[in-house]
């Protein structure tokens, strides 16, 4: 019987092609993963995530599991040395635990929180750079926070989801859509979180809400586009740079 092993990951996703393994590109994060991992238990190990992150997209908070032939069990903190030492330092696994052999980091899931953060000052912090959306001009808080609240609830998101030839359902449920900015900061976090979220979904959320933000769109307007169906009817699919995947929640 192979062993089942649960890792939370950390990345800043600046120079990865996204999450996915693909054919015409070795520089993914699962790729990473599983070549490292192959490294160590001598024979091809696969990387299951809890979600695919886009290109540039970051994670504070990510998960995976995979499973070890029979007969190689290694503890489960000397697996996360192995996986820190040979990884590059913009990927960071912070937690390795062993679980069931049903736990599916995507399957299992119950819950996503993600975040997007706009920096509505001319420059960038020089910190903070790489992840967040240099958007350069402020932004109406007040107008953005009850059009977040139009858009909570449970509805068919199809308007919002970036594959326009998605056969599944686009029916989630977000439980909270958070708006805020400190004061004294150019700095602007939108908060999300649901059961799930479609394709570039919480990029357009970030794209729609920023048009908001801007005079572009009106705050009552959120209905509309959540009736339409369309993607057209939403608003522009916010840079990668800006999001971070922060936490995945189990039963």
């Amino acid at each position: 019987m192979s062993q089942n092993y649960k890792m939370i990951i950390q990345y800043e996703g600046t120079r990865y092609d996204g999450w996915q393994k693909q054919g015409n590109t070795e520089n993914t994060i699962q790729g990473r993963l599983e070549k490292v991992l192959e490294r160590m238990a001598g024979c091809p190990v696969e990387v299951h995530g809890s979600g695919r992150t886009d290109a540039g997209v970051h994670a504070m908070g990510q998960v995976a599991n995979f499973h070890l032939p029979d007969g190689y069990r290694p503890d489960a903190e000397c697996i996360r040395t192995y996986l820190n030492q040979y990884l590059p330092d913009d990927i960071a696994i912070t937690e390795l635990i062993m679980v069931p052999e049903r736990f599916h980091s995507r399957l299992s899931a119950v819950k996503k929180i993600y975040t997007y953060q706009i920096e509505t000052g001319t420059k960038k912090n020089v910190f903070s750079r790489r992840t967040c959306y240099g958007l350069g001009q402020a932004l109406d808080i007040t107008a953005m926070q009850k059009a977040a609240e139009l858009l909570c609830g449970t509805h068919d998101y199809k308007s919002f989801c970036g594959n326009k030839k998605m056969k599944k359902s686009t029916v989630r449920t977000i439980y909270r859509i958070a708006v805020e900015q400190e004061a004294d900061s150019s700095l602007v976090k939108l908060e999300f979180e649901g059961t799930g979220f479609l394709q570039n979904m919480v990029r357009i959320l970030a794209g729609t809400l920023i048009e908001v933000g801007t005079g572009k769109r009106e705050p009552g307007s959120m209905p509309e586009i959540l009736a339409a169906l369309d993607r057209q009817a939403a608003g522009y699919t916010a840079p990668a740079e800006g999001l971070c995947l922060q936490q995945v929640f189990y039963e």
